[in-house]
């Protein structure tokens, strides 16, 4: 079942991405006239400008160009999975557009229809597909930009779009609630690719450096790595304990530390996309 998983199951993944990503654009933010950006927000405003065709159409039309750019710069794997989450979410955008809604705020349009959007598309993103459109372009835009994460990459052509809604339904409020949403959606998108992928790194400084390291790599099973350092006011040359450890572990962590040296001084820190043994290995269309 694990092999199959590991196999198939970016295929559910995608699926139930894009339904949420479908779900959350068509019941709370089209009948707003709200969008999270990206090319579903493009297809809604150039709609409402033309007259013609439907949102979940006009995005397949569009993505087209943008499917044979993915397929060569980013691979068979990126390009079926995002056609899969493009015709799925296409026809899902349509198809839940039928539900009848009743009249909400826009205020809660945007903070639910924004937060369903971003989980959906993170959900997507992390099978290692896309909807397509704003999103293939973000994941090409990401092998470029490395060092960017790729929800905010998605909010530079969303914002865009956020302007562009503004001026076709001739209403600042919908742009700048658009703006709040494109905002909320790459948040959230940043949260669910990046979710698993936040550590601690730790500075313990001790006399028992020794002592210290060898008890993370027993009993927290990390490994430690000594820094040379020096009081800055007795001028003593020590060593500095440096171990990147999980979120889980820090509780234990400080314990170990107070139970070698109740004196000792230890400086937590975030650390974000810790590479290496025990924790992530880097793979080029990483995200």
């Amino acid at each position: 079942m694990r092999t199959f998983w590991q196999k198939y199951g970016w295929i559910a993944a995608t699926i139930v991405g894009s339904a949420l990503f479908s779900a959350g654009f068509s019941l709370f933010l089209q009948p707003n006239e709200l969008n999270p950006g990206g090319i579903s927000g493009l297809a809604m405003a150039v709609v409402a400008l033309t007259g013609f065709g439907s949102v979940g159409s006009l995005t397949i039309l569009i993505n087209l160009p943008l499917f044979i750019l993915g397929g060569m710069k980013i691979g068979k794997r990126f390009f079926t999975g995002s056609l899969l989450g493009m015709l799925l979410s296409s026809v899902l955008i349509d198809g839940f557009a039928q539900i009848a809604m009743p009249p909400m705020e826009p205020l809660i349009s945007v903070l639910y229809g924004g937060t369903i959007c971003g989980l959906g598309l993170g959900v997507v993103f992390i099978s290692g597909s896309s909807t397509g459109g704003s999103d293939i372009l973000a994941r090409l835009l990401k092998l470029r930009y490395r060092n960017v994460p790729i929800g905010q990459l998605t909010m530079i052509f969303d914002a865009l779009v956020a302007l562009l809604t503004g001026i076709v339904f001739r209403d600042l409020s919908k742009a700048l609630y658009t703006g709040v949403t494109v905002f909320l959606c790459g948040k959230v998108i940043d949260a669910v690719v990046y979710r698993f992928d936040y550590s601690k790194v730790a500075l313990i400084i001790s006399p028992e450096y020794d002592a210290i390291a060898e008890a993370i790599g027993d009993r927290l099973d990390r490994g430690a790595t000594l820094l040379h350092a020096e009081g800055s006011f007795s001028h003593v040359q020590t060593k500095v304990v440096l171990a990147a450890v999980k979120r889980q572990q820090i509780t234990e962590l400080k314990e170990l530390v107070m139970e070698i040296d109740p004196s000792a001084f230890i400086i937590l820190q975030e650390a974000h996309q810790v590479l290496g043994d025990g924790f992530s290995r880097y793979t080029k269309n990483a995200l």
